[in-house]
């Protein structure tokens, strides 16, 4: 009865472009844009998540939506502290606790190559958003976990965990990161190319949902056996007026391309610093692909083609780090003596 007074364990796949939250005993509960919309009059929060995304672009001069991460690690510390208390407050049963004293143990993901501050902010952002206890768990290792590897056993798991802000490769054996590579470079960059090829290609200027679209309808990795186009509406950048353009997936590929390139050398980067045994569990296994950035098609393929060991995209790939930070958290243990935590 006691233990009911604290609420309950939560884990939180903080990302650049969504939070994701994972409850003790329920599982995933709230899957939401990482994005918060502020009165700048009064400082008070508008709205967050889903309804905060849906003002980019839209609101007047007093209100502003916010995303307070950048690149995987947060950008504006009281943003994000604002957000991570409603998420948190919304994740758990229908009842007020006491922050700190009363409130649950979180343990959040954060990217491989985090700093020490960048951690830090992490840490008392979840503090400050009533946290009892507060854990930090490596992208990788939680991706890898997710996805069921066998993360504590004496041979090589490779995962790349493609985000929204970052893209992060590791090999992993005995519970900690052998070789990784982390770039900041993601699906927030494509949505940026591909914004950029449009108003240089086109002379039309769109908003980053519509570039995000454009990359989950029409965007790929390699050539498509039939090619798409889709018509899209911007701002002509010559008359200033409305305007409707079509475009294909010829051109959206090409306009992701330095990105995919930059996500595949990280790949093969961490391929040839792996040690040999490792890499043969590796080209025995394969390896996996999780986060949103997995879901572009036919990247697996093509790093299987740039690397000739197989590549499987996980299960629920963008649910991958949040389920694997909530078996943390569930069974946090029998993790202390073998995961590498912070």
């Amino acid at each position: 009865m006691f233990g009911e007074l604290f609420g309950r364990d939560v884990a939180v796949d903080l990302g650049t472009a969504n939070t994701l939250v994972y409850v003790k005993g329920q599982g995933v509960v709230l899957l939401e844009p990482s994005v918060v919309a502020i009165n700048l009059k009064t400082d008070k929060v508008v709205a967050v998540g889903i309804g905060a995304k849906s003002m980019i672009g839209r609101t007047p001069g007093n209100i502003v939506a916010i995303q307070p991460l950048k690149d995987g690690v947060i950008a504006d510390f009281e943003v994000t502290e604002k957000m991570l208390s409603y998420f948190i407050h919304k994740a758990q049963p229908k009842r007020r606790f006491i922050p700190t004293l009363w409130g649950p143990r979180v343990a959040i993901c954060v990217p491989s190559g985090v700093t020490g501050i960048e951690l830090r902010a992490v840490r008392e952002a979840a503090e400050s958003a009533g946290a009892r206890e507060t854990y930090t768990i490596e992208e990788p290792l939680a991706a890898a976990i997710g996805a069921g590897l066998p993360v504590d056993k004496a041979e090589g798991s490779m995962v790349a965990d493609i985000g929204g802000g970052t893209s992060e490769v590791a090999v992993i054996s005995l519970g900690g990161i052998v070789t990784k590579s982390s770039i900041r470079i993601a699906g927030n960059a494509m949505d940026a190319e591909i914004a950029t090829y449009i108003q240089r290609e086109h002379k039309l200027t769109i908003g980053s949902q519509t570039a995000e679209q454009l990359k989950i309808e029409l965007g790929s990795a390699l050539p498509l056996e039939e090619e798409r186009a889709a018509e899209i509406r911007g701002r002509d950048l010559i008359t200033g007026l409305p305007k409707s353009v079509a475009i294909t997936s010829e051109e959206i590929r090409e306009s992701i391309s330095s990105s995919v390139e930059a996500i595949e050398a990280a790949v093969l980067d961490t391929l040839d610093r792996t040690p040999p045994e490792l890499a043969s569990d590796v080209m025995d296994r394969g390896m996996i692909l999780a986060g949103g950035g997995a879901k572009l098609s036919m990247l697996d393929e093509r790093i299987r083609k740039e690397t000739g060991i197989p590549v499987h995209v996980a299960d629920d790939p963008l649910m991958c780090v949040a389920i694997g930070t909530g078996r943390f958290i569930e069974e946090i243990d029998n993790y202390r003596d073998t995961l590498r935590i912070r």
